[in-house]
């Protein structure tokens, strides 16, 4: 499926990009060219194939996932910029208006 410079102009105002031309040409053949890959995975016959649960379910080789001892809180924090009651501390992201 090729996409035409307007489809990828409106998925780049979905994703809020401004781009210039060339790059508007560069992601149309590149997202095309993903699309046609995907169009032929499509049409494998894909019927007597069961569905892969290994992530989810079924013995693991990897080792359990237990808790266990952790670096002491002070020894943590000791690199850490800033630090508020035991806590990292972290500049606000968000400018939040007071209720004053």
């Amino acid at each position: 499926m090729a996409l035409t410079r307007k489809d990828v102009e409106h998925i780049a105002n979905l994703a809020r990009l401004t781009l210039t031309d060339e790059e508007l040409e560069r992601y149309r053949l590149q997202l095309s060219s993903i699309l046609a890959h995907v169009a032929q995975l499509q049409e494998l016959d894909t019927a007597d194939v069961p569905p892969y649960t290994g992530a989810v379910a079924g013995p693991h080789p990897l080792r359990p996932d237990e808790p266990g001892p952790s670096l002491p809180t002070a020894t943590l924090l000791a690199g850490a910029p800033d630090t508020a009651h035991n806590q990292f501390r972290v500049p606000p992201i968000f400018d939040v208006p007071s209720d004053d």
